[in-house]
């Protein structure tokens, strides 16, 4: 399981480095693909291949299944860890996140989340104003 929240920069060759406590569950190889909310979401490999599991159950007869499935997979990546701890995000992904210097990895459950720094501090600020509204609508899906 993943969490916690990390800053860390971004080298000019487009390298980043994983936290160690991240790297210990996402292996030394791993998914990086474009994520909701203009971030990037990284998935072990076993993750991985359980989403695309489900990926393939959606209704292919749906215009908007096969849009999310294109657009998850083809952004998708497989990133590896250098002896440094850290992989180099293709320019594409890096482009569709925004990240350029600082970012920030966020552990969410079964995944890693980069986020540019200044992207994901306005992201979680609107949202911690509405927490509690948030929390509120849970209740219908039996949180």
């Amino acid at each position: 399981m993943f969490m916690g929240e990390y800053e860390h920069s971004l080298d000019s060759k487009g390298r980043l480095t994983i936290p160690a406590k991240f790297r210990d569950g996402l292996g030394d190889s791993f998914i990086v693909t474009r994520g909701l909310d203009q971030c990037l979401f990284a998935y072990p490999l076993d993750e991985w291949r359980a989403l695309e599991q489900k990926l393939k159950s959606l209704p292919m007869t749906r215009s908007d299944a096969r849009a999310f499935v294109r657009f998850f997979f083809s952004g998708a990546s497989e990133c590896e860890v250098d002896k440094q701890g850290r992989i180099l995000l293709p320019p594409k992904l890096r482009e569709y996140a925004k990240l350029e210097k600082e970012c920030t990895l966020i552990g969410v459950s079964n995944r890693v989340e980069i986020w540019n720094t200044s992207v994901w501090e306005h992201y979680s600020s609107d949202a911690e104003r509405s927490f509690a509204e948030i929390a509120e609508n849970l209740v219908d899906f039996s949180f």
